[in-house]
């Protein structure tokens, strides 16, 4: 990974729906999650698209659209929803810990209590609170003084981070709203790309794709050479296709057209197949000129031809230098690709919660690594514990 990009190193969950209580350590510039359907794979990507959005667009609205807290804390647990990370800005840095505890209170998710913390001075041991908040009131450091000033926010479904993050006297917590409101969280379905929207340019990818023409414009206009290098990524894997464009259509609309090498004409998005659509989008994000610092893609198989899967790997393997990628799948074709280090095994225990295993920690796995089998391969054949969606979870 590029020393000048955070890296998350630690995720850890306490009753976020089946994460009762789960981390994720040593985390690498690549990790995938995969198991069983209902293993809360997709729900470890929600915990960073929450985070995301309640830093972004408000606490409120983030639960709101998860159909409040009450649907989001774990079944039969009381405490707060708590999500930890901790990251470094880039490598070598001093590591950074961003804690926050989501309550209730008649119904209303609430601040319970949010910190940001690290090690003020070289050497030093135990991490300065940076923003300590309980309630909507707390205090802030100040790096120039060395001093903590009280403040207090206008409600306590406030987050420090989101409120203090848009005000320049505070600027370690700036860096941080920065960093989480950076991300981006990839639902991309082939159907949203066949849209035409309305003309103008886009410099990044929408999380469903519905604006990839736009997208395509922005390079038209602004960055052909990337354009090109998209295109020519597409047609390595796509060889009869010749041209793509974004072209504008009288009424003010834009229309993605492909043309194959043995046709005249180019054919219109909503003609062209799923695959090719799906995988043009990832590829117009992952050619970005400017990477998020966080990318997470969702069961990027769908829709894929298996054979697609080592390629696009390749891929996210190459965007993992600049930015930290995290994947979920059900593919053991592009589990094939990764490293034991780079994937973790969620699977339901008899509480029907969360359990975690990292490839790595498996002895017998490495064995048969070194041996010379693939982390696929083992998947299907039953080597990993409680990986098969046909297992009960006294079995998992």
């Amino acid at each position: 990974m590029s020393e000048g990009h955070p890296v998350i190193e630690r995720l850890h969950v306490e009753n976020y729906r089946v994460l009762r209580n789960v981390t994720f350590d040593q985390l690498t510039p690549l990790t995938v999650y995969f198991g069983p359907n209902g293993s809360g794979k997709s729900t470890v990507f929600d915990v960073f698209a929450f985070l995301n959005s309640a830093v972004s667009q408000g606490l409120r609205k983030a639960c709101d659209d998860r159909n409040g807290i009450g649907q989001i804390r774990s079944k039969g647990s009381a405490g707060p929803v708590v999500i930890e990370l901790k990251y470094r800005q880039a490598k070598g840095e001093r590591l950074i810990t961003y804690h926050v505890e989501i309550g209730d209170r008649a119904g209303r998710p609430v601040v319970e209590m949010e910190r940001l913390a690290w090690s003020t001075a070289p050497g030093s041991g135990r991490p300065k609170d940076i923003v300590r908040f309980k309630n909507g009131e707390g205090t802030v450091y100040d790096d120039t003084d060395g001093t903590s000033r009280p403040e207090k926010l206008e409600a306590p479904d406030w987050l420090a981070v989101s409120a203090l993050g848009q005000l320049r006297r505070h600027p370690n917590v700036v860096e941080l709203r920065r960093f989480i409101t950076g991300w981006y969280l990839s639902y991309v379905s082939a159907e949203q790309t066949r849209t035409t929207p309305a003309v103008g340019p886009a410099e990044q990818l929408s999380r469903s794709g519905d604006n990839l023409p736009n997208v395509l414009q922005y390079l038209q206009e602004n960055d052909p050479d990337r354009l090109e290098r998209v295109f020519a990524a597409l047609r390595d894997r796509v060889p009869q296709l010749e041209s793509l464009s974004a072209s504008p259509l009288p009424d003010g609309r834009l229309m993605l057209q492909l043309k194959d090498r043995p046709f005249a004409e180019p054919v219109l998005s909503r003609f062209a197949s799923d695959g090719t659509l799906k995988l043009l989008a990832y590829l117009a994000v992952l050619y970005g000129a400017d990477l998020p610092a966080i990318i997470g893609i969702e069961e990027p198989e769908n829709q894929l031809h298996p054979k697609l899967l080592a390629p696009l790997a390749s891929e996210l393997r190459r965007a993992a230098a600049d930015s930290q990628v995290f994947v979920t799948t059900h593919s053991p074709y592009l589990l094939d690709e990764m490293q034991p280090d780079e994937v973790w095994l969620l699977n339901r225990g008899n509480d029907g919660f969360t359990r975690t295993t990292r490839a790595s920690s498996v002895e017998q796995i490495l064995h048969m690594l070194n041996a010379g089998a693939k982390l696929g391969d083992l998947w299907m054949e039953g080597y990993f514990p409680g990986a098969s969606p046909f297992a009960s979870p006294a079995t998992r």
